[in-house]
């Protein structure tokens, strides 16, 4: 969505691109290329669901708004329940992860600056959510290319600390 001075543009609650990556949802909601310094991304995400392991990135600021829902975040090694209303500020180069802590389906907003990081998005979701399952070696190479360091290892931990579904469930 591109914003201009001489016409009025509405996204509605249904409209933009869509991604689905393992329990978290991707709604495209100001496009990366048209959105200036930022990107605006909506995340729906299951109930009790991981959204996304400790993970560092180097180029990126990300504020997540949460709408509804029980938002758990790790920051450093702060962590947090945030509930509807609360603003959570992920800098770059400090490792965080953030997950659906209750029992009802949770959404935020996600604000990234500066702004291309949502293609991301778009660009994980065929290498993630593949019939055969992940290409790995696809998605590392993804990564590396925008500057994001994941720890899988911190998975296991994340499920059982918060009492999270396995994944694959």
């Amino acid at each position: 969505m591109q914003a201009t001075h001489d016409k009025l543009q509405v996204l509605g609650p249904d409209e933009g691109k869509y991604a689905q990556i393992g329990a978290m949802g991707v709604r495209f909601m100001v496009d990366p290329e048209r959105g200036g310094g930022f990107s605006l991304v909506e995340h729906p995400i299951a109930p009790r669901a991981l959204a996304a392991p400790m993970h560092t990135h180097e180029h990126e600021d990300e504020y997540s708004y949460v709408l509804e829902g029980e938002v758990g975040v790790q920051v450093g090694d702060e962590v947090r329940v945030a509930k509807p209303g609360d603003l959570v500020f992920k800098p770059r180069g400090v490792p965080h992860a953030f997950w659906n802590a209750g029992d009802a389906p949770a959404r935020l907003l996600e604000i990234i600056s500066p702004a291309p990081f949502a293609n991301y998005f778009a660009e994980l979701e065929p290498l993630f959510m593949r019939a055969e399952g992940p290409d790995f070696a696809a998605i590392a190479a993804l990564q590396e290319r925008y500057g994001l360091t994941m720890d899988f290892d911190s998975i296991e931990m994340l499920v059982e600390r918060e009492g999270l579904a396995p994944l694959g469930r």
